[in-house]
Protein backbone atom coordinates (compact mmCIF):
# COMPACT_ATOMS: atom_id res chain seq x y z
CA UNK A 1 0.00 0.00 0.00
CA UNK A 2 1.86 3.57 -0.97
CA UNK A 3 2.28 5.64 1.94
CA UNK A 4 0.20 8.54 2.23
CA UNK A 5 1.99 12.15 1.23
CA UNK A 6 0.98 14.90 4.30
CA UNK A 7 -0.87 17.59 3.04
CA UNK A 8 0.45 20.75 2.11
CA UNK A 9 0.36 23.76 4.91
CA UNK A 10 -1.74 26.65 3.92
CA UNK A 11 -1.25 30.04 6.04
CA UNK A 12 -3.86 33.26 5.68
CA UNK A 13 -2.24 35.77 2.89
CA UNK A 14 -2.94 38.11 5.95
CA UNK A 15 -0.32 36.30 8.28
CA UNK A 16 2.60 36.61 6.01
CA UNK A 17 1.95 40.41 5.02
CA UNK A 18 4.08 42.17 7.86
CA UNK A 19 2.98 45.48 8.84
CA UNK A 20 5.05 47.93 9.42
CA UNK A 21 2.84 51.15 10.06
CA UNK A 22 3.08 50.09 13.71
CA UNK A 23 6.84 50.97 13.52
CA UNK A 24 5.73 55.09 13.14
CA UNK A 25 8.02 56.82 14.78
CA UNK A 26 5.40 58.73 16.39
CA UNK A 27 4.81 55.72 18.79
CA UNK A 28 6.48 55.90 22.67
CA UNK A 29 8.64 52.88 22.30
CA UNK A 30 10.16 53.62 19.02
CA UNK A 31 11.35 57.04 20.31
CA UNK A 32 12.47 55.56 23.43
CA UNK A 33 14.33 53.08 21.87
CA UNK A 34 15.77 55.59 18.76
CA UNK A 35 16.85 57.96 22.21
CA UNK A 36 18.68 54.97 23.73
CA UNK A 37 20.21 53.98 20.88
CA UNK A 38 21.50 57.81 20.00
CA UNK A 39 22.45 57.78 23.82
CA UNK A 40 24.47 54.73 23.33
CA UNK A 41 26.28 55.94 20.60
CA UNK A 42 26.97 59.12 22.34
CA UNK A 43 28.28 57.51 25.49
CA UNK A 44 30.81 55.22 23.14
CA UNK A 45 32.06 58.07 20.84
CA UNK A 46 32.94 59.88 24.32
CA UNK A 47 34.68 57.62 25.55
CA UNK A 48 36.82 56.62 22.04
CA UNK A 49 37.40 60.62 22.11
CA UNK A 50 38.25 60.11 25.63
CA UNK A 51 41.24 57.28 24.90
CA UNK A 52 42.42 59.47 21.66
CA UNK A 53 43.48 62.55 23.97
CA UNK A 54 45.30 59.86 26.38
CA UNK A 55 48.51 60.36 24.64
CA UNK A 56 48.12 64.63 23.78
CA UNK A 57 47.16 65.15 27.67
CA UNK A 58 49.93 62.84 28.81
CA UNK A 59 52.79 64.56 26.60
CA UNK A 60 51.04 68.26 27.79
CA UNK A 61 51.93 67.33 32.03
CA UNK A 62 54.96 65.93 31.01
CA UNK A 63 56.79 68.29 33.49
CA UNK A 64 54.16 67.55 36.37
CA UNK A 65 54.95 63.37 35.65
CA UNK A 66 58.54 64.15 35.94
CA UNK A 67 58.46 65.24 39.08
CA UNK A 68 57.83 62.36 40.65
CA UNK A 69 55.17 61.23 43.19
CA UNK A 70 51.21 61.26 43.01
CA UNK A 71 51.54 63.57 39.79
CA UNK A 72 53.43 60.60 38.22
CA UNK A 73 50.70 58.17 39.44
CA UNK A 74 47.71 60.09 38.30
CA UNK A 75 49.07 60.32 35.13
CA UNK A 76 49.98 56.79 34.42
CA UNK A 77 48.49 55.39 31.09
CA UNK A 78 46.75 52.68 32.98
CA UNK A 79 44.86 54.88 35.52
CA UNK A 80 43.89 57.49 32.90
CA UNK A 81 42.45 54.17 30.48
CA UNK A 82 40.68 52.90 33.59
CA UNK A 83 39.38 56.89 34.60
CA UNK A 84 38.24 56.77 30.63
CA UNK A 85 35.51 54.11 31.24
CA UNK A 86 33.74 56.41 34.00
CA UNK A 87 33.15 58.96 30.93
CA UNK A 88 30.13 56.77 28.73
CA UNK A 89 28.71 55.44 32.32
CA UNK A 90 28.34 59.00 33.31
CA UNK A 91 27.26 59.85 29.91
CA UNK A 92 24.18 57.65 30.42
CA UNK A 93 23.37 58.64 34.05
CA UNK A 94 23.23 62.26 32.80
CA UNK A 95 21.26 61.81 29.69
CA UNK A 96 19.16 58.96 30.40
CA UNK A 97 16.63 61.67 31.87
CA UNK A 98 16.57 63.38 28.29
CA UNK A 99 15.60 60.46 26.67
CA UNK A 100 11.61 61.01 25.58
CA UNK A 101 8.98 58.70 26.52
CA UNK A 102 10.56 56.29 28.63
CA UNK A 103 9.01 55.13 31.73
CA UNK A 104 9.90 56.29 35.13
CA UNK A 105 10.36 52.59 36.11
CA UNK A 106 12.91 51.74 33.45
CA UNK A 107 14.41 55.04 34.28
CA UNK A 108 15.10 54.38 38.01
CA UNK A 109 16.29 50.41 37.12
CA UNK A 110 19.06 51.86 34.54
CA UNK A 111 20.03 54.62 36.05
CA UNK A 112 20.29 52.74 39.62
CA UNK A 113 22.61 50.10 36.91
CA UNK A 114 24.87 53.03 35.96
CA UNK A 115 25.33 54.74 39.08
CA UNK A 116 26.61 51.04 40.54
CA UNK A 117 29.09 50.92 37.03
CA UNK A 118 30.11 54.44 37.57
CA UNK A 119 31.42 53.54 41.47
CA UNK A 120 32.69 50.21 40.22
CA UNK A 121 34.99 51.72 37.51
CA UNK A 122 36.43 54.84 39.76
CA UNK A 123 36.83 52.03 42.71
CA UNK A 124 39.25 49.97 39.79
CA UNK A 125 40.75 53.76 38.77
CA UNK A 126 41.73 54.08 42.73
CA UNK A 127 43.00 50.15 43.11
CA UNK A 128 45.13 50.84 40.18
CA UNK A 129 46.51 54.18 41.53
CA UNK A 130 47.12 52.52 45.20
CA UNK A 131 48.95 49.77 43.45
CA UNK A 132 50.94 51.84 41.31
CA UNK A 133 52.08 54.29 44.81
CA UNK A 134 53.91 51.12 45.60
CA UNK A 135 55.43 49.54 42.62
CA UNK A 136 56.31 52.94 41.14
CA UNK A 137 60.40 52.87 41.34
CA UNK A 138 61.07 56.63 41.27
CA UNK A 139 57.93 58.07 43.66
CA UNK A 140 58.41 58.99 46.81
CA UNK A 141 56.17 56.35 48.31
CA UNK A 142 58.39 53.86 46.78
CA UNK A 143 61.30 55.13 47.87
CA UNK A 144 60.24 55.09 51.50
CA UNK A 145 58.99 51.80 51.20
CA UNK A 146 62.70 50.71 50.55
CA UNK A 147 62.64 51.23 54.14
CA UNK A 148 59.76 51.12 55.68
CA UNK A 149 56.84 48.90 53.54
CA UNK A 150 53.74 50.89 52.44
CA UNK A 151 52.34 47.62 51.48
CA UNK A 152 49.79 47.10 54.41
CA UNK A 153 48.63 50.44 54.13
CA UNK A 154 48.17 50.25 50.38
CA UNK A 155 46.35 46.53 51.26
CA UNK A 156 43.95 48.45 54.15
CA UNK A 157 43.17 51.43 51.34
CA UNK A 158 42.39 48.86 48.82
CA UNK A 159 39.78 47.23 51.53
CA UNK A 160 38.12 50.57 52.75
CA UNK A 161 37.55 50.95 49.64
CA UNK A 162 36.46 47.74 48.73
CA UNK A 163 34.04 47.96 51.49
CA UNK A 164 33.07 51.11 50.23
CA UNK A 165 32.00 50.03 46.76
CA UNK A 166 29.77 47.02 47.82
CA UNK A 167 27.91 49.31 50.13
CA UNK A 168 27.50 52.08 47.65
CA UNK A 169 26.59 49.57 44.61
CA UNK A 170 24.09 48.20 46.95
CA UNK A 171 22.65 51.28 47.27
CA UNK A 172 22.93 52.22 44.22
CA UNK A 173 20.79 49.01 43.25
CA UNK A 174 18.45 49.03 45.64
CA UNK A 175 17.99 52.64 45.39
CA UNK A 176 18.31 53.46 49.02
CA UNK A 177 20.64 55.76 51.07
CA UNK A 178 24.32 54.01 51.72
CA UNK A 179 23.58 54.69 55.24
CA UNK A 180 20.29 52.22 55.32
CA UNK A 181 22.69 50.09 54.18
CA UNK A 182 25.54 50.55 56.74
CA UNK A 183 22.76 50.12 59.33
CA UNK A 184 22.10 46.72 58.14
CA UNK A 185 25.63 46.29 58.49
CA UNK A 186 25.81 47.44 61.98
CA UNK A 187 23.26 44.53 63.09
CA UNK A 188 25.86 41.98 61.89
CA UNK A 189 28.67 43.59 63.68
CA UNK A 190 29.87 40.83 65.72
CA UNK A 191 30.09 38.84 62.99
CA UNK A 192 31.79 41.16 61.15
CA UNK A 193 34.65 41.51 64.23
CA UNK A 194 34.75 37.59 64.18
CA UNK A 195 35.64 37.12 60.69
CA UNK A 196 38.15 40.38 60.07
CA UNK A 197 39.23 39.83 64.06
CA UNK A 198 42.94 39.22 62.61
CA UNK A 199 42.66 41.67 59.76
CA UNK A 200 41.87 43.87 62.29
CA UNK A 201 44.57 42.76 64.64
CA UNK A 202 46.98 43.18 62.40
CA UNK A 203 45.95 46.51 60.95
CA UNK A 204 46.92 47.80 64.37
CA UNK A 205 49.81 45.83 65.19
CA UNK A 206 51.27 47.30 61.69
CA UNK A 207 50.53 50.59 63.02
CA UNK A 208 52.31 50.37 66.55
CA UNK A 209 55.45 48.49 64.12
CA UNK A 210 55.49 51.64 62.10
CA UNK A 211 54.75 53.83 64.45
CA UNK A 212 57.62 53.04 66.79
CA UNK A 213 60.08 52.43 63.72
CA UNK A 214 60.27 48.54 65.36
CA UNK A 215 60.94 47.00 61.68
CA UNK A 216 61.79 47.58 58.25
CA UNK A 217 62.00 45.76 54.91
CA UNK A 218 66.00 44.54 54.74
CA UNK A 219 66.01 43.90 58.42
CA UNK A 220 67.45 40.68 59.58
CA UNK A 221 65.37 39.58 62.65
CA UNK A 222 65.14 37.07 65.00
CA UNK A 223 61.93 35.15 65.78
CA UNK A 224 62.29 31.60 67.73
CA UNK A 225 58.62 30.89 68.35
CA UNK A 226 58.24 30.82 64.54
CA UNK A 227 61.84 29.60 63.50
CA UNK A 228 62.49 32.41 61.58
CA UNK A 229 65.85 33.94 61.21
CA UNK A 230 66.68 36.20 58.21
CA UNK A 231 65.90 39.36 56.53
CA UNK A 232 62.24 40.82 55.84
CA UNK A 233 61.47 40.34 52.36
CA UNK A 234 57.88 42.07 53.00
CA UNK A 235 55.74 43.83 55.08
CA UNK A 236 51.58 42.95 54.50
CA UNK A 237 48.56 43.80 55.95
CA UNK A 238 48.34 40.82 57.56
CA UNK A 239 51.71 38.53 57.46
CA UNK A 240 55.27 39.51 57.50
CA UNK A 241 57.96 37.44 55.75
CA UNK A 242 61.08 36.46 56.33
CA UNK A 243 63.96 35.01 53.97
CA UNK A 244 66.20 32.50 56.44
CA UNK A 245 69.76 32.21 55.70
CA UNK A 246 68.96 28.85 54.34
CA UNK A 247 66.80 30.40 52.05
CA UNK A 248 63.53 29.08 53.38
CA UNK A 249 60.78 31.62 53.80
CA UNK A 250 58.34 31.88 56.98
CA UNK A 251 55.30 33.84 57.06
CA UNK A 252 54.27 35.71 60.74
CA UNK A 253 51.45 37.16 61.16
CA UNK A 254 51.53 40.46 61.47
CA UNK A 255 49.80 40.70 65.60
CA UNK A 256 52.13 37.91 66.50
CA UNK A 257 55.26 40.34 66.05
CA UNK A 258 53.89 42.65 68.92
CA UNK A 259 52.16 40.03 71.39
CA UNK A 260 55.67 37.93 71.12
CA UNK A 261 59.31 39.30 71.55
CA UNK A 262 61.86 39.20 68.32
CA UNK A 263 65.13 40.55 68.09
CA UNK A 264 65.88 43.03 65.41
CA UNK A 265 69.89 43.06 63.55
CA UNK A 266 69.71 46.53 62.39
CA UNK A 267 71.04 47.85 65.62
CA UNK A 268 74.42 45.92 64.72
CA UNK A 269 73.64 46.38 61.05
CA UNK A 270 73.94 50.33 61.41
CA UNK A 271 77.07 50.23 63.77
CA UNK A 272 79.66 48.92 61.32
CA UNK A 273 80.59 46.16 63.91
CA UNK A 274 79.34 42.99 64.90
CA UNK A 275 80.56 41.58 68.38
CA UNK A 276 82.65 38.59 68.96
CA UNK A 277 81.69 36.69 72.50
CA UNK A 278 83.73 33.50 72.59
CA UNK A 279 85.62 32.48 75.73
CA UNK A 280 89.05 30.19 75.45
CA UNK A 281 88.53 26.78 77.78
CA UNK A 282 91.66 26.77 80.05
CA UNK A 283 92.98 23.75 81.81
CA UNK A 284 93.19 24.63 85.37
CA UNK A 285 95.92 22.31 86.01
CA UNK A 286 98.25 24.59 83.80
CA UNK A 287 98.09 27.71 85.31
CA UNK A 288 101.39 28.03 87.57
CA UNK A 289 103.19 31.34 88.08
CA UNK A 290 106.10 32.24 85.76
CA UNK A 291 109.47 31.77 86.57
CA UNK A 292 112.41 34.67 86.13
CA UNK A 293 113.38 32.36 82.87
CA UNK A 294 110.21 32.32 81.43
CA UNK A 295 109.72 35.83 81.63
CA UNK A 296 112.97 36.43 80.42
CA UNK A 297 111.80 34.34 77.46
CA UNK A 298 108.19 36.39 77.38
CA UNK A 299 110.11 39.66 77.24
CA UNK A 300 110.85 39.08 73.87
CA UNK A 301 107.64 38.97 72.48
CA UNK A 302 106.84 42.23 70.52
CA UNK A 303 103.38 42.60 71.58
CA UNK A 304 103.85 42.82 75.11
CA UNK A 305 107.73 43.69 75.54
CA UNK A 306 106.84 46.69 77.44
CA UNK A 307 104.19 45.16 79.79
CA UNK A 308 106.57 42.18 80.57
CA UNK A 309 109.51 45.50 81.42
CA UNK A 310 106.80 47.31 83.23
CA UNK A 311 105.64 44.25 85.17
CA UNK A 312 109.54 43.42 85.84
CA UNK A 313 110.08 46.22 87.05
CA UNK A 314 107.63 46.18 89.45
CA UNK A 315 107.80 42.72 90.87
CA UNK A 316 111.89 43.74 91.60
CA UNK A 317 110.50 46.89 93.40
CA UNK A 318 108.37 44.92 95.24
CA UNK A 319 110.63 42.15 96.45
CA UNK A 320 113.17 44.72 97.13
CA UNK A 321 109.96 46.51 99.70
CA UNK A 322 108.96 42.57 100.97
CA UNK A 323 113.26 42.35 102.06
CA UNK A 324 113.04 45.39 103.52
CA UNK A 325 109.76 44.53 105.78
CA UNK A 326 110.01 40.64 106.63
CA UNK A 327 114.14 40.34 106.73
CA UNK A 328 116.07 38.28 104.60
CA UNK A 329 114.69 35.23 105.52
CA UNK A 330 110.98 35.35 105.12
CA UNK A 331 111.50 37.85 102.31
CA UNK A 332 113.04 35.66 100.18
CA UNK A 333 109.77 32.95 101.08
CA UNK A 334 108.42 32.59 97.20
CA UNK A 335 104.77 32.87 98.44
CA UNK A 336 106.09 36.30 100.46
CA UNK A 337 107.03 37.47 97.45
CA UNK A 338 104.93 39.33 94.65
CA UNK A 339 104.74 36.80 91.30
CA UNK A 340 103.84 37.34 87.74
CA UNK A 341 100.75 34.07 86.29
CA UNK A 342 101.09 32.76 83.01
CA UNK A 343 97.18 33.05 82.64
CA UNK A 344 97.29 36.96 83.03
CA UNK A 345 100.52 37.29 81.52
CA UNK A 346 98.43 35.40 78.34
CA UNK A 347 95.76 38.13 79.34
CA UNK A 348 97.36 40.80 78.71
CA UNK A 349 98.96 39.36 75.60
CA UNK A 350 95.56 38.85 73.88
CA UNK A 351 94.43 42.42 74.86
CA UNK A 352 97.53 43.42 72.71
CA UNK A 353 97.00 41.28 70.13
CA UNK A 354 92.86 42.08 69.66
CA UNK A 355 94.35 46.20 70.04
CA UNK A 356 96.83 45.18 67.16
CA UNK A 357 94.70 43.35 65.12
CA UNK A 358 93.48 45.45 61.94
CA UNK A 359 90.25 43.29 61.82
CA UNK A 360 88.70 44.36 65.17
CA UNK A 361 86.88 47.95 65.70
CA UNK A 362 88.90 49.91 67.30
CA UNK A 363 86.31 52.49 68.42
CA UNK A 364 84.05 50.00 70.46
CA UNK A 365 84.41 47.78 73.88
CA UNK A 366 87.31 45.57 74.06
CA UNK A 367 88.56 43.39 76.71
CA UNK A 368 89.70 39.94 78.01
CA UNK A 369 88.09 38.66 81.18
CA UNK A 370 88.31 35.70 83.07
CA UNK A 371 84.79 34.25 84.18
CA UNK A 372 83.73 32.17 86.94
CA UNK A 373 85.71 28.66 86.69
CA UNK A 374 83.71 25.57 85.55
CA UNK A 375 83.93 22.05 85.40
CA UNK A 376 85.09 22.50 82.05
CA UNK A 377 88.11 24.89 82.92
CA UNK A 378 88.65 28.63 83.50
CA UNK A 379 86.78 30.52 80.98
CA UNK A 380 88.82 33.20 79.07
CA UNK A 381 86.36 35.37 77.32
CA UNK A 382 87.32 37.49 74.51
CA UNK A 383 84.83 40.38 74.15
CA UNK A 384 84.83 42.95 71.00
CA UNK A 385 83.89 44.19 67.69
CA UNK A 386 84.68 43.43 64.38
CA UNK A 387 85.21 46.34 62.12
CA UNK A 388 82.41 44.90 59.07
CA UNK A 389 79.30 43.33 59.51
CA UNK A 390 79.82 41.40 56.29
CA UNK A 391 79.20 37.68 57.83
CA UNK A 392 81.84 35.85 55.82
CA UNK A 393 84.33 38.23 57.34
CA UNK A 394 82.92 38.35 60.58
CA UNK A 395 83.89 34.74 60.31
CA UNK A 396 87.15 34.50 59.25
CA UNK A 397 88.06 37.22 61.45
CA UNK A 398 86.57 35.79 64.26
CA UNK A 399 88.35 31.88 62.94
CA UNK A 400 91.68 34.02 62.68
CA UNK A 401 91.90 34.92 66.05
CA UNK A 402 91.21 32.04 67.40
CA UNK A 403 93.61 30.06 65.67
CA UNK A 404 96.80 32.35 66.89
CA UNK A 405 95.65 31.76 70.47
CA UNK A 406 95.05 28.63 70.23
CA UNK A 407 98.19 28.21 68.32
CA UNK A 408 100.27 30.47 70.80
CA UNK A 409 99.17 28.68 74.45
CA UNK A 410 102.05 26.48 74.98
CA UNK A 411 104.43 29.39 74.84
CA UNK A 412 103.08 30.73 78.03
CA UNK A 413 102.68 27.13 79.49
CA UNK A 414 98.87 27.10 79.27
CA UNK A 415 96.66 24.22 77.70
CA UNK A 416 93.32 23.88 76.11
CA UNK A 417 90.93 21.93 78.40
CA UNK A 418 89.59 19.28 76.71
CA UNK A 419 87.75 15.82 77.87
CA UNK A 420 89.66 12.79 77.21
CA UNK A 421 89.29 10.84 74.53
CA UNK A 422 89.71 7.39 73.58
CA UNK A 423 93.30 7.81 72.39
CA UNK A 424 93.88 9.94 75.39
CA UNK A 425 92.55 7.13 77.66
CA UNK A 426 94.93 5.06 76.15
CA UNK A 427 98.18 7.12 76.35
CA UNK A 428 96.93 7.73 80.07
CA UNK A 429 97.28 3.81 80.94
CA UNK A 430 100.14 3.29 79.20
CA UNK A 431 101.65 6.03 80.88
CA UNK A 432 100.51 4.68 84.56
CA UNK A 433 101.77 1.39 83.11
CA UNK A 434 105.53 2.61 82.92
CA UNK A 435 105.05 4.25 85.87
CA UNK A 436 104.48 1.10 88.18
CA UNK A 437 107.16 -1.35 86.29
CA UNK A 438 110.20 1.27 86.90
CA UNK A 439 112.39 -1.60 84.55
CA UNK A 440 110.03 -1.11 81.43
CA UNK A 441 108.48 -4.43 81.73
CA UNK A 442 104.95 -4.35 81.46
CA UNK A 443 102.57 -6.65 82.78
CA UNK A 444 100.48 -8.69 79.78
CA UNK A 445 96.71 -7.16 79.03
CA UNK A 446 94.61 -8.15 76.35
CA UNK A 447 93.22 -5.50 74.01
CA UNK A 448 91.00 -4.12 76.71
CA UNK A 449 92.79 -3.92 79.24
CA UNK A 450 92.50 -7.00 81.39
CA UNK A 451 94.92 -8.96 82.42
CA UNK A 452 94.59 -12.61 80.93
CA UNK A 453 93.67 -15.37 83.47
Amino acid sequence: MPARRPAALHFPEEILVLDFSALSSTQPWVQAALGLAGLLLLAGLLERLACLLIGPAVRWLQPLAESGGLGRVLLDRAVLRRATLVVPVLVLHIGLRFVPELSPLVTTVVQNVVAALMVLFIARTLFKVLDLLQRTPDSRAASYARSRSIKAYVQMGKLVVGVATIVIMIAALADKSPLIVLSGFGAMSAVLMLVFQDIIKSFVAGLQIEGNDMMRVGDWIEVPQAGADGAVIDIALNTVKVQNWDKTIVTIPTWKLISESFRNWRGMQESGGRRIKRALMIDADSIDFLSDEQIERLRRIELIADYMQEKANAVKISRAMKLRELGDVMGRVPTNQRRLTNIGTFRAYVQAYLKANSGIHPDMTLMVRMLQPTAEGVPLELYCFTNTIVWVDYETIQSDVFDHLLAILPEFGLRVFQNPSGAGLRAALGEWRRESKPDGALPRVDEAGHRPG
